[in-house]
């Protein structure tokens, strides 16, 4: 199985972490019976806790999307190499320490990071793209 397809399969953990963080602080500011109920009612604002993780969690769903045409496109192309391995680790990489950064609320070195990741995805898309 080509290293690409197994950083997706890891990637889509990743979005798994950020929904139970997400969901886990917004359980804690609206209460069980919101989580386990229909969620029909207007809430107050997100607290600084559950705004920060939701808020990661967007940021991770508005990247993912990129990562999945990449990784499976190198595949399906037979374009995989080494720079589209590392490329992948790098933005798994960098998405895994994004979110700890985001919920800490660390702002410049929490934006060098996602930068860092769409390096990583550049790298990927790279071959695709231009090779």
């Amino acid at each position: 199985m080509p290293v690409e397809l197994k950083i997706l399969a890891l990637g889509a953990l990743l979005l798994f972490v950020h929904i139970f963080t997400a969901t886990r602080f917004k359980t804690a500011q609206f209460g069980r019976k919101w989580n386990v109920g229909a969620r029909d009612e207007a809430l107050p604002a997100a607290d600084v806790m559950s705004g920060r993780t939701m808020r990661a969690q967007a940021n991770f769903l508005e990247t993912f999307p990129i990562a999945i045409v990449a990784l499976v496109g190198v595949v399906l192309a037979d374009r995989t190499s080494q720079w589209t391995a590392i490329g992948g680790w790098v933005w798994l990489g960098a998405r895994v320490i994004y979110l700890p950064l985001y919920a800490a609320g660390i702002p410049v070195i929490r934006t060098i990071v996602w930068t860092i990741g769409m390096i990583g995805l550049g790298m990927v898309l790279w071959p695709l793209l231009f090779g």
